[in-house]
């Protein structure tokens, strides 16, 4: 921006018109900004040499997604080494994407109530949680004889390409809860949703130790990115 100092620190009210977030919207209304205009009104100011808007371009441009997606996961030390981004945008930043997971499952599920009613409601809830997980995460999901979740729980973490599990250990996390059917569900970090060899064999051995137990597993889901697979749904269970 020519016009202004590269010395100066701006604030929203020393912007030009077309680069102020709050008029934008207020005019036009929150679906017409940018996802950099949206993160600058709750930032509200830049540094010396940039706006707020021009500095959380900087931050999403350096994301792979070049999104908002890049903010998951990212801790406050990895978002303080961003020029102009303190303690305190670091903490709004991370609190931006935790409310937006709590957001996603909220629509997931019926009135507060976790009840799963099928895959895809499985998948959406989960899915902010694992799609951004660099390595496979192995969570075991006890459900009751309504579908109400009873716990959920992380039962291993792999390498970036797999994941180690024992039935065993499955099923007495599944006995220890009194579940009356288990979900798994694991994340794939290359973003491809499709079961692999080790998954479909995990799968086969779980189920064949849920029917002796009397603990069915009803489904093994997969989380990519924005995508899932539904093991019941694809009749490979």
């Amino acid at each position: 921006m020519d016009h202004i100092q590269n010395n100066a620190h701006f604030t929203m009210k020393e912007l030009p018109p077309s680069e102020k977030p709050y008029e934008k919207c207020l005019e036009y209304g929150p679906g017409m900004l940018s996802d950099a205009e949206l993160l600058a009104v709750v930032l509200r100011t830049g540094s010396r040499g940039q706006s707020a808007v021009e500095m959380c371009r900087s931050v999403l441009a350096s994301f792979r997604e070049e999104s908002l997606c890049g903010l998951y996961g990212m801790s406050a030390d990895e978002l303080m080494q961003f020029r102009g981004i303190g303690k305190v945008k670091a903490v709004q930043l991370e609190c931006i994407a935790e409310l937006s997971r709590r957001i996603a499952r909220s629509r997931a599920v019926k009135a507060g109530r976790e009840i799963f009613r099928n895959p895809e409601q499985i998948a959406d809830y989960y899915m902010e949680d694992f799609r951004h997980e660099s390595q496979e995460k192995l969570l075991l999901i006890m459900l009751d004889t309504k579908g109400h979740l009873i716990a959920d729980e992380i039962i291993s973490v792999g390498t970036v390409d797999r994941t180690v599990a024992s039935p065993r250990d499955i099923f007495l996390k599944a006995l220890s809860h009194r579940a009356v059917t288990i979900v798994l569900l694991h994340n794939h970090p290359s973003g491809n949703p499709e079961p692999s060899e080790a998954d479909l064999q995990l799968t086969k051995r779980v189920r064949e130790c849920g029917e002796m137990i009397g603990i069915p597993l009803v489904d093994h889901i997969i989380i990519g990115d924005r995508r899932s697979v539904s093991f019941a749904c694809e009749r490979l269970l």
